[in-house]
């Protein structure tokens, strides 16, 4: 996971270029942003399901707090 200031992730992805753009399963593979930046130059995205009782946002809210 990785933080940026922007409102969406393009300039990072085109300046990181990471092998594989992960989103969680409440999006649709054409709803990623940033998805034609990736394939652009031959990296793989993928949309993995939900886990339940499970949030990203609840766990970096525990690691700030600690």
């Amino acid at each position: 996971m990785i933080s940026f200031p922007e409102g969406t992730p393009e300039n990072l992805l085109s300046q990181v270029k990471p092998d594989v753009l992960v989103k969680g399963g409440d999006y649709g593979i054409d709803q990623v942003v940033g998805a034609d930046i990736v394939k652009a130059y031959g990296g793989t995205v993928k949309v993995l399901g939900l886990v339940e009782n499970s949030s990203t946002t609840a766990i970096v809210e525990k690691i700030r707090k600690n």
